[in-house]
C-alpha cells in the first residue's frame, strides 16, 4: 500500500438515526470507489445518543456493523476532496427521489463533520483508543444547516482533506448530528461512521 504521497483511508460509515441514515459509498477527487467499499456500515440506519458509549466512535451497539470488515484500502492524496455518500437505506444504486427521507429526513437538522486517526493499519479491526482530528465541520451558517446542503448535494457530504496531512495509514470518520431532539438528554443523535 503506497505510503508516500497518499494517505490511505479504510473508509467506515458513521449513521444517523431517527431521519436515519447510512454513509455508503466514498468518492475521491469525483471519482466513486464502489458501493460499501471499503466502509465499515451497519444494517440498521439508526442513530448513537449515548456520547458516552464506545460505539461513538465507530457506530455499533444499537447498529451491528457487519462482519467481516472490508479488508479494501482506499488511497486519498493529502489536499484531496473526498464525499461521503449518505442515503436512508442501504441502497446500492443511489440516490431515490422516491424516497422524502433520502438522503436523511429533513427535519433532522445540523452538522456534518468529519475526523481522521492516524492507524498503524488501516485494515486493522480496532477503533478504541485512536486519537481523532477534527478535518471538516459544516454547520449553521446564519440561514442554512450542513445537513440541508447534504440533502441538496443528494446526499453527497464533502470534506477536503488537508494538504499538510503527512503520508500514512489513516480512518476517515464521516459524521452527521441530527439536532431535531436535542433539548433534552440524550437528545442529539450522532451518525457516525469509521472509513
Amino acid at each position: 500500500m503506497p505510503r508516500l504521497s497518499t494517505l490511505s483511508v479504510v473508509v467506515g460509515f458513521v449513521g444517523l438515526a431517527s431521519g436515519h441514515t447510512i454513509f455508503q459509498r466514498l468518492h475521491v477527487n469525483g471519482v466513486d470507489q464502489g458501493y460499501l467499499n471499503g466502509i465499515r456500515y451497519p444494517t440498521y440506519d439508526g442513530p448513537i445518543t449515548d456520547v458516552t458509549s464506545n460505539d461513538v466512535i465507530c457506530n455499533g451497539g444499537p447498529n451491528p456493523l457487519v462482519k467481516p470488515y472490508s479488508k479494501t484500502v482506499i488511497n486519498v492524496p493529502a489536499g484531496a476532496t473526498v464525499q461521503a455518500e449518505w442515503h436512508h437505506v442501504l441502497q446500492p444504486n443511489g440516490y431515490d427521489s422516491s424516497d422524502k427521507a433520502d438522503p436523511i429526513d429533513p427535519s433532522h437538522l445540523g452538522p456534518t463533520i468529519a475526523y481522521l486517526a492516524k492507524v498503524p493499519d488501516a485494515t486493522q479491526d480496532s477503533v478504541t483508543g485512536l486519537q481523532w482530528f477534527k478535518i471538516q465541520e459544516d454547520g449553521f451558517d446564519g440561514s442554512t444547516w450542513g445537513v440541508q446542503r447534504m440533502i441538496a448535494a443528494k446526499g453527497l457530504h464533502t470534506i477536503k482533506i488537508p494538504s499538510c496531512i503527512p503520508p500514512g495509514n489513516y480512518f476517515l470518520r464521516a459524521e452527521v448530528i441530527a439536532l431535531h431532539a436535542a433539548s433534552s438528554y440524550p437528545g442529539a443523535q450522532l451518525y457516525v461512521r469509521d472509513d
